[in-house]
């Protein structure tokens, strides 16, 4: 309870790398945004994902698994104190994630799968759904909606742009003022937002250089926190390396948006 007072009292923040690549990337970004954390008058969640399961390509990298990567998430709580989310994609995952993470998160494509998100909210864990790229915000009232009778009131609900056309996304940002109608933390989700799904060649492209400008257009609107997928070295990354801000970047980016 006390992590989600925070997430609606002040500003925060979910960084970390898109997959979990290996333990020392983690810890490389973890440093970064524990030191963001005693800084600032911010709230910082570390996120890194177990496992991609909608990667464009079946051969595209999805990440080390449940067990592994529960084990290096748990590390990284440990050696840095901090917060720490990952995403889950079936039923069964919710129970186990929620032994290590303090926010369980709902990929976009998953939002409206019911028991995905009642077995997320019984955990007791914070709930964060990621609104699809085919909904509006309205529409998030419903996926929040079965979390709430499921007996968790703890919802954070997500924008990440909408499909616009093929390989493509935009972002109307009236979805975050409808969403914070709802009573719950809105987040904006930065830099998957400047994806382009599924157009670069068997992986998914983006333009990293609009992240600070969706971010600015989400806390006009009202967001009053920001999903910022960071990395040493993008453009090696082994998942969304084109739409994820150089961790060198962060600090200059969550400054601006507190200041």
């Amino acid at each position: 309870m006390a992590l989600y007072k925070n997430i609606t009292e002040k500003p925060f923040f979910i960084v970390g790398p898109c997959v979990m690549e290996n333990q020392e990337l983690l810890y490389t970004v973890a440093d970064k945004a524990a030191e963001l954390k005693s800084k600032y008058p911010i709230t910082v969640v570390f996120k890194s994902s177990f496992d991609k399961a909608n990667r464009t390509s079946i051969h595209a990298y999805r990440g080390p698994g449940i067990e592994k990567g529960l084990e290096m998430l748990n590390n990284v709580k440990e050696k840095f104190g901090l917060d720490v989310t990952t995403d889950i994609h079936e039923p069964f995952q919710a129970a186990i994630a929620a032994q290590v993470v303090d926010i369980l998160q709902i990929p976009a494509f998953l939002c409206r799968q019911t028991d995905l998100l009642v077995a997320a909210a019984q955990t007791g864990k914070v709930v964060n759904v990621k609104k699809a790229q085919f909904l509006s915000g309205q529409d998030m009232y419903y996926p929040a909606q079965k979390v709430k009778e499921a007996g968790n009131e703890q919802v954070i609900l997500t924008e990440r742009g909408n499909s616009f056309g093929y390989n493509n996304l935009a972002v109307d940002f009236r979805n975050i003022a409808d969403m914070k109608e709802f009573g719950y933390p809105v987040c904006m989700d930065c830099t998957h937002s400047v994806q382009r799904p599924g157009g670069a060649g068997g992986k998914t492209g983006g333009d990293r250089k609009f992240v600070p400008n969706m971010a600015h257009a989400a806390r006009a609107f009202g967001a009053s926190g920001y999903f910022i997928e960071t990395h040493p070295d993008p453009d090696h990354a082994l998942s969304d390396g084109p739409n994820m801000l150089y961790l060198n970047d962060l600090e200059e980016l969550v400054k601006s948006l507190i200041s």
